[in-house]
């Protein structure tokens, strides 16, 4: 125990005084003594929040069976009674420190103390309010569970846990925020999760000290350990089979309490572009789908930088009627193709912001409306030609195939570098930015793993037929190179 802090003292009174005096001004939480034993003669008293403890007198709550019980018993009876939990409750357990006991209420659950016993008493109730199991928005499927994570850390860990019934499966408590005191748990199977990536994680975890943690993303943000990088070095999922099925490929899942992402790590360039049901389908699909999200990746970034270097500056790579056409479409647009098309970009991020933010289903309806109208009345007005309109809609659309949210964000932001290196340099300034993307990317690391995992590394990574293309499952028999060595084998054949 650290020598600062305070051990639970035998006297009810010593004990209530430092309660009282922490609590101050805090109307939420109740301090209730109480005077218990089949005389009364025992004083008592419980703290707990008002809304996470359910009522302690019903009959079915663990902290309702304990108070019950003590009406019953003689009080020589009770310091034994807790000393040995005869009820034999497991969600009952001794605190030593008035600090940890300050923590296990905050935390959502009751505390009880007893004159004459030297140990607070932690009894878990239903915990804080929260929005229970509800489906993932972000990772929509077709196929699989369409159950998404909550915002309750302990919730989550269950229904990962639902899915791996397995003891292997280990689930850490961690603590992260001076004053937020936010729970994290850290998901990981024993013998597939390698130890060194695992203490390293739990390193770069306690590296910070932060004064709250809301969610996940700040974790996230705080341990990446190229900050700079546009490039997320963790991958988030609101789906529990997408985090059990990554558990298997010996990769940690983080659960961060009252967030409903969990992170991924390590994580590499293709398991962003992984959706979550490609495990389920057949691999011909499957595929051709990757090809296709591929193709949309690129389109997003390089679509209208290309435009704009062919237009302005390669315009012999074109058919004849093709240029001739694209001439007629932008005559009497006052300005230049580069202006008309971040004008165009920018007012579509616009209406894609304005969408998320507006409430319930009106936010789909006007981002779609509102493309439409802008789209038509910029070229009626001679603002924009109408083939700029169709980059802008293939772009957006590209960017939106991607599966990941968050992976897709730094091709949107791309976009505009791509749009001046092919508007002032050509065909020269595109392949100029592709290579310099593709050397931040080969220089990326996540957790000690290359970012281009399973594109670079063949000699690290033995697994085959999971790459762009996709081989039938039944040949894909190893696990990726986040598992230990002596467990890649994952698929035997009888």
């Amino acid at each position: 125990m650290d020598t600062c802090e305070t051990p639970v003292s035998d006297s009810l009174r010593a004990n209530e005084d430092y309660i009282r005096s922490q609590l101050e001004k805090c109307d939420d939480i109740v301090i209730r003594p109480m005077r218990l034993g089949d005389s009364r003669k025992v004083d008592c008293l419980v703290v707990y929040i008002e809304v996470a403890v359910s009522n302690m007198m019903l009959e079915d709550s663990v902290i309702g069976k304990l108070i019950n019980h003590f009406w019953e018993i003689p009080p020589s009876q009770m310091k034994e009674f807790l000393e040995y939990n005869s009820l034999g409750i497991s969600d009952v357990s001794e605190l030593p420190t008035m600090e940890a006991a300050m923590s296990a209420m905050l935390a959502g659950n009751a505390i009880f103390f007893m004159d004459g016993f030297n140990q607070a008493i932690k009894i878990s109730s239903k915990g804080y309010p929260n929005m229970g199991v509800t489906q993932a928005d972000r990772e929509k499927v077709l196929r699989g569970s369409k159950e998404g994570f909550s915002d309750s850390v302990k919730t989550n860990s269950a229904l990962v846990r639902k899915r791996l019934r397995d003891t292997r499966l280990k689930i850490v408590e961690a603590y992260s925020g001076v004053r937020s005191n936010t729970l994290m748990h850290l998901l990981y199977v024993e013998d597939l999760a390698s130890e060194e990536l695992l203490e390293t994680i739990k390193n770069r975890l306690s590296s910070f000290e932060i004064d709250g943690v809301m969610d996940s993303g700040i974790v996230q943000q705080l341990s990446e350990e190229v900050w700079y990088s546009p490039f997320p070095q963790f991958q988030t999922t609101e789906r529990p089979d997408r985090a059990a099925a990554e558990l298997l490929n010996g990769r940690i899942v983080l659960i961060c309490d009252n967030s409903p992402t969990a992170l991924i790590l390590p994580t590499t360039f293709h398991n962003f572009m992984q959706a979550s049901e490609d495990r389920y389908q057949h691999f011909e699909l499957v595929s051709f789908l990757r090809c296709l999200r591929y193709a949309a990746m690129l389109a997003a970034t390089l679509l209208p930088g290309l435009y704009l270097a062919v237009t302005r500056f390669h315009t012999q790579v074109l058919p004849t009627n093709l240029l001739l056409s694209f001439a007629e479409a932008r005559q009497g647009v006052p300005f230049s193709s580069i202006v008309e098309l971040i004008f165009l970009e920018l007012s579509f991020e616009l209406i894609r912001e304005a969408g998320v933010r507006i409430p319930g289903e009106l936010g789909n309806a006007i981002g779609i409306v509102g493309g439409l109208i802008i789209g038509q009345a910029a070229v009626e007005a001679n603002l924009v030609s109408p083939i700029v309109v169709m980059i802008v809609a293939l772009t957006a659309l590209g960017s939106l195939a991607i599966p990941n949210e968050e992976f897709s964000a730094p091709f949107r932001m791309l976009k505009y570098v791509f749009i001046f290196l092919g508007g002032f340099l050509g065909i020269f300034g595109i392949l100029l930015g592709i290579y310099g993307v593709i050397n931040h990317l080969a220089g990326l690391k996540s957790f000690q793993i290359p970012y281009l995992m399973p594109f670079v590394g063949r000699n690290l990574d033995k697994r085959q037929g999971d790459g762009i293309l996709r081989w039938p499952l039944r040949f894909m028999n190893r696990r990726p190179i986040f598992a230990n060595e002596n467990q890649r084998i994952r698929l035997k054949g009888r």
